[in-house]
């Protein structure tokens, strides 16, 4: 972990594009909740294969002219070189300066991937294209991408994105903190120091969450899944409770030198917001973790 401690921590959230007048409406709520914590920046989520385009650059729009910067979500999957050169444009003149390039998902009957077919590919165009400009995070699979051959080819994709020019990462979330701190000494052994923080998921309806773990193949520990099927229905355990192990989690991030955290909040505020009071991240310069 020495080569996470060299980083200055930066926290941050991340929504999806709203689909309705409704949905709009409670994310500007929701934002401005979690804007009251004064995070490093906010990001936005591309949908499988650009489908929610047009939406997401609405909300990275409308959201970054508010006072907080915010990364728009760029997926390679479906697009052409002209359709990514365009939206990078779009973004710097916007004043965006940072972005979370993917490779993105397939949807369901897309027949071809689109020019490039990897995030490391989509990395090294974005930089071939606007420079330095923007700060580029890229994805990171502690338990490894479901669809990664060997837990080797996985960490070789992740070395491919920084040799092409990311600058830091943002994992999957996970609920064992080993695996992140085996996945920093494996790019530790490779020279990989990029900053890499972790994601969090807060816990707050289990069947939900399994439906979300599964399709991202990230793990619920066997011990949090039993006690959580055990609540049923009774939602206010479930919160009490996966708000305590996610809190303990993230503390056990912290002190071992993790570089910040990203909560992926699914356009909800207070989850977030009472780990974040947990852990007395509003006091970050103050703890000395």
């Amino acid at each position: 972990m020495e080569s996470q401690k060299q980083f200055k921590r930066r926290f941050s959230f991340e929504f999806f594009p709203p689909k309705t007048d409704q949905g709009k409406e409670k994310l500007q709520n929701v934002r401005n909740q979690l804007a009251e914590e004064n995070p490093d920046f906010f990001s936005v989520t591309f949908g499988a294969g650009g489908s929610t385009r047009d939406r997401t650059i609405e909300t990275v729009l409308s959201l970054h002219k508010q006072g907080i910067s915010t990364a728009p979500h760029l997926s390679c999957v479906g697009g052409t070189r002209k359709d990514i050169a365009e939206l990078l444009d779009l973004y710097k003149e916007n004043g965006i300066n940072r972005i979370v390039a993917l490779r993105g998902d397939m949807p369901s009957g897309m027949g071809a991937a689109g020019e490039l077919r990897y995030a490391n590919e989509l990395v090294a165009f974005i930089r071939e294209h606007s420079g330095d400009h923007f700060n580029l995070e890229v994805a990171a699979y502690p338990e490894f991408h479901p669809q990664a051959r060997s837990a080797e080819e996985d960490l070789k994709n992740f070395a491919r994105k920084v040799d092409a020019g990311a600058n830091s990462a943002i994992t999957q979330y996970f609920f064992n903190a080993d695996s992140y701190f085996y996945f920093i000494d494996r790019l530790e052994k490779m020279g990989i120091t990029i900053p890499v923080v972790p994601g969090i998921m807060p816990i707050v309806n289990f069947s939900n969450l399994v439906r979300f773990s599964d399709m991202c193949g990230a793990e619920i520990p066997r011990w949090i899944r039993k006690q959580l099927e055990a609540y049923g229905d009774d939602s206010d355990s479930i919160r009490k409770f996966g708000e305590e192990v996610v809190t303990e989690m993230c503390e056990k991030l912290l002190r071992a030198g993790a570089p910040g955290l990203h909560f992926y909040t699914l356009n909800q505020a207070q989850p977030s917001i009472r780990i974040w009071e947990n852990l007395g991240i509003g006091e970050r310069e103050k703890i000395a973790f």
